[in-house]
């Protein structure tokens, strides 16, 4: 089992959108950040004011799969439901 690597999107339609983004982000952020596995965690606005550029890389699946959970399960993926992420997720091997 390899790192993963989350690169990619988050895609906002509406300011309303992009401000639920923006509110919820830190916290977010925050949390992830403090997970077992995350090596690193960067969501950071790009020159559209509707978009962010994301970067995301834990030690294995497991992590991974974890902070996806909790993603699904907290505040930041009730907030930002519906808000389009254009991601690719790969796997290094060992």
């Amino acid at each position: 089992m390899g790192a993963i690597r989350l690169r990619g999107q988050l895609v906002c339609v509406t300011e309303e959108e992009a401000q639920r983004v923006r509110e919820h982000l830190p916290e977010h952020t925050r949390l992830t950040r403090s997970e077992p596995g995350c090596v690193a965690f960067e969501v950071v606005p790009t020159e559209d004011p509707l978009r962010w550029s994301v970067e995301e890389r834990f030690d294995d699946r497991v992590a991974f799969d974890a902070h996806q959970e909790r993603v699904r399960s907290g505040t930041w993926g009730r907030a930002t439901a519906g808000i389009q992420r254009r991601y690719s997720v790969t796997e290094a091997a060992h």
